[in-house]
């Protein structure tokens, strides 16, 4: 009896720690379901999908990131800089695909020039992506003069606005789209191996040939082109760019990857338990929202339901964050 109990218990346990991210928003789900009856309306649904899109895409950039053991604190300024760049440059008459490349791209070269500070200058990556956080919003507000920068219509906003097949919003098609790239290139790419490998000992992944500083370089950059087009997601859902878009946005997207499993000494981490953990953080506020509740306390209540996942994810997770 007392074997069946310990296997039985032991089973239980495994099966916890395997699966506590999506136990996490199980618990959210039926929490938010009982509580408010407008949760479930395909309005709130759909305003949930367009609102956390470009969080989704942004935590995908910051995954890569904390996966070689790194941190990446300039999100969210990417994310306004991208809003206002896009913005100008469909103003001036680019098209809106050109301006979005150029936008994306610009995110690509900023954040290569993070990853060749820490990679190749040794700076903590804590001081350089801060530095760059002040230097990157700094410069969307002298673009745009401090001022929001409104769009033609049917340009930028078609994305934001417009579903496909009338039902699905593209904005929610896109982050689809970026999951299922990030996950496939974390789980069955050697790009995506040496990432974890390098946050789980980047001495050997060194001794064993491979160009760290190259991975390091390329998890910036690809952190910085995410935020960029978070940014143009953002601009897309109002038709307007503005450098106050993506303040705090970068401790959500570190909060949306630790719920989700990611450990943030490296080496670990997934796409799709990110993309849970985003979920997470959606119904947290969304729920809030709904229950009317003033946004100072709900500040607090979502800064100590974050703690309280985050230690579940600590103390069930098969691997333990080292000290």
């Amino acid at each position: 009896m007392n074997s069946d109990a310990k296997n039985s218990n032991g089973l239980v346990t495994g099966f916890i720690k395997k699966y506590n991210t999506y136990i996490m928003l199980a618990v959210c789900l039926i929490v938010c379901m009982s509580i408010s009856p407008d949760f479930l309306t395909p309005i709130n649904l759909l305003n949930i999908s367009r609102q956390y899109a470009g969080l989704t895409v942004v935590s995908m950039g910051m995954l890569m990131v904390i996966a070689t053991g790194g941190i990446d604190l300039s999100v969210g300024s990417y994310v306004a800089c991208g809003s206002v760049v896009a913005a100008l440059l469909i103003n001036a008459g680019l098209g809106l695909i050109p301006a979005i490349l150029v936008d994306v791209a610009l995110g690509l070269v900023c954040g290569m020039l993070t990853g060749v500070l820490v990679a190749k200058f040794k700076m903590p990556a804590f001081i350089v992506t801060m530095a760059m956080m002040t230097i990157v919003r700094g410069a969307a507000f002298i673009l745009s003069d401090g001022s929001p920068i409104k769009t033609p219509s049917n340009t930028i906003s078609q994305i934001g606005q417009n579903n496909v097949f009338q039902i699905i919003p593209i904005l929610f098609v896109l982050a689809l789209i970026v999951v299922a790239i990030f996950s496939f290139i974390l789980n069955h790419t050697s790009f995506g191996r040496i990432v974890l490998a390098t946050g789980s000992n980047q001495s050997c992944v060194r001794m064993s040939g491979i160009r760290v500083d190259f991975f390091l370089i390329a998890v910036y950059a690809i952190s910085g082109m995410c935020a960029t087009l978070g940014g143009v997601m953002a601009a897309s859902r109002t038709g307007i760019g503005t450098p106050l878009y993506g303040e705090g946005l970068e401790l959500d997207a570190i909060a949306a990857c630790v719920i989700g499993g990611a450990s943030l000494s490296g080496g670990v981490g997934s796409a799709v338990k990110t993309v849970v953990g985003v979920l997470v953080l959606a119904l947290i506020s969304n729920i809030m929202n709904l229950l009317s509740v003033p946004s100072y306390p709900q500040d607090v209540i979502k800064g100590l339901i974050i703690i309280a996942s985050v230690l579940l994810q600590i103390f069930t997770s098969p691997k333990k964050e080292a000290a």
